[in-house]
């Protein structure tokens, strides 16, 4: 099914609004888990890196499942996803209301919370693409800011809810809340498909139609061995059947009925189904293994495969801020009483901040997105190394600032893949990424949280938070350096059925 030009406008607008809130919905809580990270410590009594598994999982499950999550939203459309996705996200916050221990929160709150916002995150993001070209980056951005929005909110939301009606009954009302990504999921229009004819339709497509008309044949043959059974020939009823059946004569009037070419003929449309549903598998196992061939194409690319391990490192060492800047500032003994906001509300409202920002830059024609991105890696790392150095709230709030602003470059990170996969395979590319993406987000608070088991500070973590930053950023200029432009010398060579990789010189 083709669809339309991209509109840049028009209904796209209300696609920003609504995918803006589905993110800030159910995002909110998730990212703003820190505060929940500190109750759970003192409700459970467990260690950090055990604890800190409830909220890595809700924040890496859905990025884990991002593969699945393309088929889902390819296979069924952005909008059935969100509604669907909206009843999971409120349900998993409301049983973890009830949770008695640890390992019910890893199911309630990381398994399911998470992958209902992995989901929200792929139909979101899929449907924007769609609906926007040239102004796809300021699309992603605005977008992308309504999980940061929603981190700075939830973040201040959740503490209150706490002091006012205890842990479960805070997680209770932000569940309630998150029933509000139905309505939201509900205005997500498909684009309109274009007025060009549908394709014609692959034998795998024709499958259903096919089958059924065997069958029917293979139905009337039988209707008509019951009908002669019955006594009816040509529509004419015959008389006196008691008396044929008793002297077996019906059986003969009904075989000599029969034309030897039509039994021929029903036994070939036998043969002829068999041997279709054999090809069906066939053909099913084919795809299968296409898809995993496609998967290898676009790995045999530098830029690509240094794009998925820069992903993956720098939310191993990236994404722990974000969940534990609270204890980190509770283990530095630092006075509450100059707490004039919570560092992971800097670190939202900043990363909002740094989401809109980077998504306008990466519309300017002179602008390197990819470069850019490799410049947000590599100080992001810098900030890692400096935290062990801050010993008051008012340095931790600076970096938490500095750190949201360049964790903004997750709303240039699906411009960078479309540009570089372009359109039609960012589905498939940009699951990819995201599983590794997932991986990094799962394993970085517990790997954090284990060091500080085992050091009893905080400081060794986080230069290896910083060290695995900048080894992904460092990774991926050199892979850029020498390649970017000779792909696009190349693309042109490539076969029909090969990806070609370039950086658009717009972008």
């Amino acid at each position: 099914m083709g669809f339309r030009k991209p509109l840049d406008g028009g209904w796209g607008w209300v696609i920003v609004i609504v995918s803006f809130f589905t993110q800030f919905l159910c995002y909110g809580s998730p990212l703003a888990v820190g505060v929940l990270y500190v109750e759970w410590l003192d409700a459970f009594g467990e260690g950090k890196g055990k604890t800190a598994w409830v909220g890595s999982l809700a924040n890496g499950i859905g990025l884990l499942a991002s593969p699945v999550c393309s088929i889902c939203v390819s296979s069924f459309g952005a909008r059935p996803v969100a509604i669907f996705s909206g009843f999971m996200v409120a349900g998993g916050l409301m049983m973890s209301s009830f949770a008695p221990n640890i390992y019910f929160l890893y199911i309630s709150y990381g398994i399911v919370v998470g992958l209902g916002c992995g989901l929200l995150y792929t139909a979101t993001v899929t449907i924007t693409c769609h609906y926007f070209d040239k102004r796809r980056g300021l699309a992603l951005g605005l977008i992308s800011t309504g999980s940061s929005v929603g981190l700075f909110i939830y973040a201040a939301l959740q503490r209150e809810l706490i002091d006012l009606y205890g842990l479960d009954g805070c997680l209770l009302i932000v569940g309630a809340l998150s029933l509000n990504i139905l309505a939201c999921g509900s205005l997500m229009r498909p684009l309109e498909s274009s007025s060009s004819p549908p394709p014609e339709k692959t034998c795998v497509d024709k499958v259903p139609d096919q089958y059924f008309v065997y069958r029917e044949k293979e139905k009337t043959v039988e209707e008509n061995i019951s009908i002669l059974e019955k006594g009816y020939v040509d529509g004419k009823c015959m008389n006196h059947v008691s008396d044929y059946k008793q002297e077996g004569v019906l059986a003969k009037s009904v075989l000599s009925s029969i034309n030897v070419n039509e039994k021929d003929s029903y036994k070939k449309k036998v043969v002829e189904q068999t041997n279709f549903c054999k090809q069906l598998a066939k053909r099913k196992w084919q795809l299968y293994l296409n898809y995993w061939e496609e998967t290898m194409v676009l790995f045999k690319n530098k830029v690509f495969s240094a794009l998925f391990v820069a992903i993956l490192l720098f939310d191993i060492g990236g994404f722990p801020p974000s969940l534990l800047m609270e204890d980190v500032a509770r283990s530095a003994s630092i006075n509450e009483d100059d707490y004039h906001m919570p560092l992971i509300s800097i670190l939202g409202i900043m990363t909002a901040v740094g989401k809109l920002t980077l998504g306008i830059l990466a519309d300017f024609k002179w602008v390197n997105t990819l470069y850019l991105y490799v410049t947000t890696l590599l100080m992001t790392g810098v900030a890692l190394f400096a935290i062990p150095f801050a010993k008051s709230y008012l340095t931790l709030a600076m970096l938490s600032g500095f750190l949201g602003f360049l964790t903004g470059n997750w709303s240039i990170f699906p411009y960078v893949t479309t540009k570089t996969v372009g359109i039609e395979k960012l589905t498939h590319a940009y699951g990819v990424l995201m599983f590794f993406a997932g991986l990094g987000n799962s394993l970085g608070p517990p790997i954090v949280g284990w060091f500080y088991d085992w050091t009893q500070e905080y400081d060794t973590a986080f230069y290896f938070s910083g060290f695995c930053v900048l080894l992904g950023g460092f990774l991926l200029l050199l892979a850029a350096l020498p390649c970017w432009n000779a792909c696009t010398n190349q693309s042109s060579k490539l076969p029909p059925n090969t990806y070609s990789y370039k950086v658009a010189s717009s972008a």
